[in-house]
C-alpha cells in the first residue's frame, strides 16, 4: 500500500510543476479504481479455478466468504491474500501513469485503467500467479504448464507496466516540444522521497511473495537489498563517465532499475545472482533510457526503460543464476549445471508476457481515444493539465506582501479603505 503514494511522489517530482497534482492523482485513482475492480471479480478471475489455464471463474467475486483460507497448511485467510494481491495490481496501474505524463486527461485515463485492470493485468496474474492447488486447483499455464519462474512479479508487474507504457506512448504521441525542449524534475526531493518509500515498500513486495515467515523469505529480503545497491553504485558510475557527474534523478532511478530487476529473482538466487542482477540493471536501465531518444517514442518518466528493460532482464537472467539450494520449488539456472531447459522458459514466458500486454493495451488505448479522448488539448498542455483538470495547483505562487494582503483584505471587506 505505501508503494503506490510512494510512486505519486516520484512521478509527482519528476514532471514540471503545473502537471504534478495530475500526475499524483493518477496514482491515487488507482487505488480507487483497481481496488474496486479487484474486489468485485477481478481476484476471483485472477485467482479462480482456470480455464485452459487462461482465466479463472467468478466463484470468489465479492470477496464475502471470511473464513475461507488458501495455500494448504499455511492457512493465510483468502481474504488477506486477495488483499496482499490487490496491492500489486494498483501499482502496476499506476506505473503506467508514467507514460503519459503532462498530457493525459484524468477520467479517460481511469476509464483505461479500468479496462485494462480487467483484460491485461488479471490474465496474466492468473498465467504467472496462480499456482495448482493454491487458491484454486487448476491455474495458469505460464506457471504451472510451462515451468517459468517468477518470484514477485517479472512478467504480471514489471514487463507488463513496461509493454503497456510504450502501447500507451504511441497511441497518446509525444508531449509537445519534446525532445527539444527542456522538461526538468520540478522537485528533486520528492523524488528521492518516493524513491525511498518505494524501495521499503519493495520488501513486503518481494520478501511478502514468500507468504511465510521463513528462509526464502530472508533470502528475499538480502537478495533484494543486494540488487538495489549494486544497481545504485553501477549505475552512477556509468553516469559520472558519461555525463560527468552522479545525479539524484540518477541514484532515485537506479534504486528502483535494481529492485525491477531483482523481482523476480529475488526468491530464486542467492546473493551473488543477486548482485550480478544488480550490476546489469543499473548499466543496461541507464543505457535503455538513452536509447529512446534515438527511437523517438515519449516514454515521459521511462516506464519502458526501467520497468519493461529490467523486468526483461531479471526474468532471463533466472535462466542463468537460479539455484534450488535457496528455494527447493526453484531451478537451477545455467551458472548452477541446469543447462539451457530454464532459459527456454524464461524467454518464451518473456515474449508472452510482452506480446499479450502490448498488443490489448495498444487497443484498448486506442479505443479510449477513439470513444472519449485520452490526450488534453494544446492550450492545456501548454499551460498546465492541473487547473484544467482538477482546479488545482500544486503551489501558489503568488508573492507574500504588504500589497497583496491588503488587496486580499480589501475583496473580503469591500468599501473598506486599505
Amino acid at each position: 500500500m505505501l508503494m503506490t503514494p510512494g510512486l505519486a511522489l516520484f512521478y509527482g517530482g519528476m514532471v514540471r510543476a503545473k502537471s504534478v497534482l495530475n500526475m499524483m492523482m493518477m496514482s491515487v485513482a488507482c487505488l480507487g479504481v483497481v481496488g474496486l475492480v479487484w474486489v468485485l471479480g477481478g481476484f476471483s478471475l485472477a485467482f479462480g479455478d482456470s480455464t485452459a489455464g487462461l482465466i479463472g471463474n467468478l466463484d470468489h467475486a465479492g470477496l464475502r466468504d471470511a473464513t475461507a483460507v488458501v495455500g494448504g497448511d499455511t492457512g493465510i485467510p483468502l481474504q488477506v491474500f486477495a488483499m496482499f494481491q490487490l496491492m500489486f495490481a494498483v501499482i502496476t496501474a499506476a506505473l503506467l501513469s508514467g507514460a503519459v505524463a503532462d498530457r493525459a486527461r484524468f477520467w479517460p485515463f481511469a476509464l483505461f485503467i479500468a479496462l485494462w485492470t480487467v483484460c491485461v493485468y488479471v490474465p496474466l496474474a492468473h498465467w504467472i500467479f496462480a499456482f495448482d492447488g493454491y487458491v484454486a486447483d487448476a491455474g495458469g499455464w505460464m506457471a504451472n504448464s510451462l515451468g517459468a519462474l517468477d518470484f514477485a512479479g517479472g512478467t504480471a508487474v514489471e514487463i507488463n507496466s513496461g509493454a503497456s507504457a510504450l502501447a500507451l506512448a504511441i497511441v497518446l504521441g509525444r508531449r509537445r516540444g519534446w525532445p527539444q525542449q527542456p522538461m526538468r524534475p520540478h522537485n528533486l526531493p520528492s523524488v528521492l522521497l518516493g524513491a525511498g518509500l518505494l524501495w521499503f515498500g519493495w520488501f513486503g513486495f518481494n520478501a511478502g511473495s514468500a507468504l511465510a515467515a521463513g528462509a526464502v523469505a530472508g533470502n528475499a529480503f538480502v537478495t533484494t537489498m543486494t540488487a538495489s545497491a549494486a544497481a545504485v553504485l553501477s549505475w552512477l558510475a556509468l553516469e559520472h563517465r558519461l555525463d560527468g557527474r552522479p545525479t539524484s534523478l540518477g541514484a532515485a532511478s537506479a534504486a528502483i532499475a535494481g529492485l525491477v530487476g531483482i523481482t523476480p529473482a529475488c526468491g530464486y538466487v542467492d546473493t551473488f545472482g543477486a548482485l550480478l542482477i544488480g550490476l546489469l540493471a543499473g548499466v543496461v536501465c541507464q543505457l535503455a533510457i538513452r536509447l529512446k531518444y534515438r527511437l523517438g517514442y515519449d516514454d515521459s518518466l521511462d516506464v519502458v526503460a526501467i520497468h519493461g528493460v529490467g523486468g526483461l532482464l531479471g526474468m532471463l537472467m533466472l535462466g542463468l543464476v537460479a539455484t534450488d539450494a535457496v528455494n527447493a520449488a526453484g531451478a537451477d539456472g545455467l551458472f548452477y549445471g541446469g543447462g539451457f531447459a530454464q532459459l527456454g522458459k524464461q524467454t518464451v514466458a518473456v515474449l508472452a508476457a510482452m506480446t499479450f500486454a502490448f498488443a490489448v493495451s495498444f487497443l484498448l488505448a486506442w479505443l479510449v481515444r477513439a470513444t472519449v479522448g485520452f490526450r488534453v488539448d494544446a492550450e492545456v498542455e501548454a499551460e498546465g493539465i492541473d487547473e484544467a483538470e482538477h482546479a488545482e495547483t500544486a503551489y501558489d505562487f503568488m508573492p507574500l506582501s504588504t500589497t497583496a494582503r491588503l488587496h486580499d483584505g480589501a475583496r473580503l471587506h469591500e468599501g473598506t479603505t486599505p
